[in-house]
């Protein structure tokens, strides 16, 4: 008889049996143990909210080319709060109320753009922004409101709006508009800046904060900068968050929203190499505010350090140099005025100049001033001041300003009529009889300065003595030959010999620079559309009154073409880079030619030209010059400016004249003759040539031992 037991069959039955007891188990705990758990955890949570924000990376510092620390930056906290933490809380408004009080009392700032007054009676600001226009704009179109509608029924209406209670007072009522408008509108459009309510707060109300514990209030880390000198601030310039056109173009290179970027200067040029990479915290909390995770998933990376051309020394001086003489000249202006008969025309002041300093062998710039100027380090306290200014104290004139060039385009157009006039010579003479009349018929009459002081002219002089005196009428003679009845031949002749000195191109700077213009018909036909192109266009042109335009920057590397002999650099900013532990040389600039003027004979004449203006009879920089200890070739050039009483000064030189290490370009608007601002080149090369065995700088008009 067959078993009904067998071995194998109790085997089967038992793993049958176990099986059907595991699932049943699993099944149980999941339902009495795992699921209350689960849901108690939802219970005590609520809603989950998730946070993404970004932890600063430690931007990378700035030093001159000597190594002095320009800026830093320094660990700081800033306090951020959370839309989505806010809004649902019925105590929003009090948790809101007390962090502007507490802040106010700690004696900080906090953003707040909302465009209405904050005090009685309150209405839109007059100087609103664009910005500020259009979030409100937007605001308005989101919830529906009329555009036209009373600042007191827009209060009324934000008051219903973030159910403000009716006994708190009118002015702390404006205060929490302000800050949840804040919020609300980066809500609403998504694609701004999250709101960082205040930056850069102290330890000690870190600490009081944490001790408050007041919903949706964050404390983040961040890095502040720090300026370690009130010098060269339109170089340096200055970092601040992202607009959301900043965005646009910044999101491509994998920046957060909220990043800190530069702004103006040498922070905005080198922006991706001083930035460093963010990192990334994950923070979960629930409806009341408790944080339940806090974890970084990347870590930040620091940026690189940056050494610039600029020489801190020498800036100063140059600052100096520019500040002292455009006060002292202001001053005379200003007795001569107070004293003054009726009659008399009031004399203008000086509202601007600028002075650039170069290396005469690899383009780097060492010193750019701009005047007025501004102070890095009270940058926020004098922003609304700085904006109205009438003088545009933050507009970099070095750079961005551009002028025309006076008698010290008169090298330029020496080249140009060496080059292309076959009888031309360094020793050819030229009569100047005070008058260029050849175009008298026309309606056209130019003179040399000379005959308007004296009636006279220089008489014969050759490309070395005219150059010297600044002989007008030398050079409307060489412009007319050039033209020889084909005036824009004689412009192509002119704007090419002037590029390749370096004018109305731009330099090479990294940081923003005009281009500046040449005097081309083209160039004229969009100035002034009804007017042709004349021989005359070319003679104003070539003796520095026509339609060319050239900023600081250029005139300065223009003169160091000339004086190492006809070799146009690129002009710098950034000498190295450095990595972040200073171990790892990046990048190390090497001088860069632009252009090289073949005919170094042509440019022996115009040195000794340049010379000349300094040393010879006659030169019109001798009176500051002659007897100085270095020899400084150099031209003046005095530019006469449409509606003006006083005309512009323009300078530039460089030294020594036999073994140049320097270049100098001087521009005071409303300056005079180019002869009142050479004081400041010279105070800049007292400065740059001290050693303790030659000599000592002193105050302009005493003379150096």
């Amino acid at each position: 008889m067959q078993k009904l037991y067998t071995p194998a069959r109790m085997v089967v039955i038992f793993i049958i049996m176990a099986l059907i007891l595991t699932v049943y188990v699993s099944a149980l705990y999941n339902v009495q143990v795992y699921q209350p758990r689960l849901h108690a955890d939802e219970q005590s949570h609520g809603r989950i909210i998730t946070r993404t924000s970004t932890i600063a990376a430690a931007r990378g510092n700035i030093y001159d080319r000597n190594g002095v620390l320009l800026a830093s930056g320094r660990p700081s906290y800033d306090i951020r709060l959370d839309w989505w933490a806010l809004r649902g809380m019925p105590e929003a408004n009090d948790v809101v109320l007390e962090l502007i009080n507490a802040t106010l009392d700690e004696g900080l700032t906090y953003n707040d753009t909302f465009p209405v007054t904050r005090g009685a009676p309150f209405e839109y600001l007059t100087n609103m922004t664009s910005t500020q226009r259009n979030r409100l704009n937007t605001y308005f179109e989101y919830h529906g409101i009329n555009p036209e509608i009373d600042v007191s029924e827009l209060l009324a209406w934000f008051h219903n709006h973030y159910r403000i209670h009716y006994t708190i007072g009118i002015l702390d009522a404006r205060l929490i508009i302000g800050v949840r408008y804040e919020l609300e509108i980066r809500a609403i459009i998504g694609s701004i800046t999250p709101y960082v309510f205040s930056a850069d707060i102290s330890t000690d109300f870190v600490s009081y904060l944490a001790e408050r514990n007041l919903t949706g209030v964050f404390i983040e880390t961040s890095y502040a900068r720090e300026y370690h000198t009130v010098h060269a601030p339109h170089l340096l310039g200055y970092i601040g968050r992202m607009t959301a056109e900043e965005y646009e173009v910044y999101k491509e290179r994998g920046y957060p929203m909220d990043a800190l970027v530069g702004k103006i200067g040498t922070e905005f040029a080198f922006e991706e190499i001083l930035h460093g990479s963010e990192g990334q915290r994950i923070v979960q909390l629930n409806e009341e505010g408790t944080v339940f995770r806090d974890e970084v998933t990347k870590e930040p990376e620091p940026g690189q350090h940056i050494y610039l051309t600029l020489d801190l020394d020498l800036q100063i001086a140059s600052e100096h140099a520019l500040r002292s003489q455009i006060e002292t000249i202001n001053h005379q202006r200003q007795e001569a005025n107070a004293t003054r008969d009726d009659d008399d025309e009031e004399l203008e002041l000086i509202t601007g100049g600028a002075v650039v300093v170069t290396n005469v062998n690899t383009g780097e710039i060492l010193a750019a001033a701009s005047y007025p100027t501004f102070n890095l380090l009270t940058l926020s306290q004098d922003w609304p001041m700085l904006n109205t200014d009438p003088n545009f104290p933050m507009f970099n004139r070095a750079t961005q300003a551009t002028y025309a060039p006076g008698s010290t385009f008169k090298m330029v157009t020496a080249l140009a009529g060496l080059r292309n006039i076959s009888f031309l010579s360094r020793y050819f003479p030229i009569d100047d009889t005070g008058r260029f009349t050849k175009y008298e018929d026309v309606g056209f009459v130019a003179t040399c300065w000379l005959y308007n002081s004296q009636g006279v002219g220089h008489r014969e002089v050759n490309l070395v003595q005219a150059l010297a005196c600044s002989c007008n009428y030398y050079f409307l003679q060489v412009s007319d030959w050039l033209a020889g009845g084909h005036a824009a031949n004689a412009a192509d002749m002119l704007a090419e010999a002037a590029m390749e000195f370096g004018l109305g191109i731009k330099t090479g700077l990294e940081i923003p620079e005009a281009a500046g213009r040449l005097a081309l018909p083209e160039v004229k036909a969009l100035l002034k559309p009804t007017e042709g192109w004349y021989n005359a266009d070319v003679l104003l042109a070539g003796f520095g009154q026509g339609e060319n335009r050239f900023t600081p920057v250029q005139l300065a590397n223009y003169a160091a073409t000339i004086g190492n002999g006809g070799t146009l650099y690129s002009l710098s900013f950034l000498r190295r880079v450095v990595s972040a532990d200073f171990t790892e040389p990046i990048f190390e600039n090497e001088p860069r030619i632009l252009n090289q003027i073949e005919e170094t004979d042509f440019i022996s004449y115009i040195q000794e030209g340049m010379v000349a203006v300094s040393t010879g009879p006659g030169g019109t920089g001798r009176p500051v010059f002659l007897n100085y200890p270095i020899t400084v070739a150099a031209k003046t050039g005095t530019v006469q400016i449409e509606g003006r009483s006083m005309n512009n000064g323009i300078f530039v030189c460089y030294a020594p004249a036999n073994n140049p290490e320097i270049a100098i370009s001087v521009v005071v608007e409303k300056g005079g003759s180019g002869s009142q601002i050479m004081a400041i080149a010279r105070m800049i090369f007292d400065h740059y040539f001290i050693t303790e065995s030659t000599f000592l700088a002193v105050p302009y008009g005493q003379m150096i031992p």
